[in-house]
């Protein structure tokens, strides 16, 4: 919920304002105090994208290391302190559909899940093979092409994985049954409203070969949900970190573990490079979802904010807190 603070004409709160509330996503208590107009996220998510893993943990392209890739991401969400609600990977968990892939991917991804108490979500991406990833990440049948959809309940907080993969092409789609399903799933709204999430982002790119491989019929998929509870849209596919709108409806695409494509070329020359992977942090509030693009990346950073400084904030009333940090010196 926002709240508005008393304030004088400057925007000042007074000194009898009180704080409530604590920070979500942190275990920490040194970030119990409301600091601002904003009470606490609802709902915390972690959104990864592109693990592209393959059997015997080999190179990607005979270059790009995705096992270590993805180790790298899954220690940096740990140092995020973050205790998710849930950890949503869009897509393209392998780069063949082999089934020694998705061992290593669940091999690598569910220690840190119990760690942090957090369900994962796995959807679907045009490299994962469905009969295969039913097979290795939930022991299904391995000779079932059906779409994987799933709905979960995040302590009221709906969360759809869509499945907008066409078997032995790269393009995206959502069938036609898989629609009427949605729609029906939408047609009653969710405590704390619905999050999409698949692997082909419904928004344009700027780099012209991924318009070959985007998602298909995207108006039909924006007539379902114009109107609904959706908040946002998650996915991946472009191995980049981007966002959007579709239908009204944010869109975040994560960026891959695997590798990434450097946007500091042309967009007509734009490659891959062994740099730059990046996963979200995706806040839940009451009235706005934010993504906050987190590098995976260990360097020297400066110790400021220290716990120990945020807890002589939370100790000032708001106007001492407004004169301690907001005023110019």
């Amino acid at each position: 919920m926002t709240t508005t603070d008393p304030a004088d004409a400057s925007g000042i709160p007074r000194d009898d304002d009180t704080d409530t509330g604590a920070r979500a996503g942190t275990p920490t208590a040194a970030t119990t105090v409301q600091f601002g107009q904003h009470a606490p996220a609802r709902r915390v998510l972690v959104h990864v994208s592109d693990t592209h893993l393959l059997a015997g943990g080999a190179a990607l392209g005979g270059r790009y290391d995705a096992s270590g890739n993805l180790d790298a991401t899954l220690a940096a969400i740990e140092r995020t302190g973050v205790r998710p609600d849930a950890l949503v990977f869009t897509g393209d968990l392998t780069d063949l559909g082999e089934p020694d892939a998705y061992r290593r991917l669940r091999e690598a991804v569910e220690p840190v899940a119990e760690r942090l108490g957090a369900p994962i979500v796995w959807v679907a991406g045009n490299h994962d093979e469905r009969g295969p990833m039913r097979a290795g990440l939930w022991g299904g049948a391995a000779d079932d092409e059906s779409p994987i959809t799933a709905v979960h309940d995040l302590g009221g907080l709906r969360l759809i994985a869509l499945d907008s993969t066409v078997p032995g092409w790269h393009h995206g789609a959502i069938d036609a049954a898989q629609r009427e399903w949605l729609r029906q799933v939408l047609s009653e709204p969710a405590p704390l409203g619905t999050i999409l999430a698949l692997h082909h982002p419904p928004i344009p790119s700027h780099v012209p070969f991924f318009d070959i491989l985007e998602l298909r019929d995207q108006p039909g998929l924006a007539e379902i949900v114009r109107g609904t509870d959706v908040r946002a849209i998650l996915a991946g596919h472009l191995h980049y970190s981007t966002s959007g709108t579709f239908a009204g409806i944010p869109v975040s695409v994560a960026s891959a573990t695997c590798y990434t494509m450097n946007l500091q070329s042309p967009a007509d020359e734009v490659n891959g490079m062994d740099a730059g992977s990046a996963f979200q942090l995706v806040h839940v509030w009451a009235d706005s979802v934010t993504a906050s693009v987190v590098p995976v990346v260990e360097a020297d950073t400066a110790d400021h904010f220290s716990p120990e400084w945020l807890a002589r904030m939370s100790a000032l009333s708001p106007r001492e807190r407004l004169e301690a940090f907001s005023r110019k010196r």
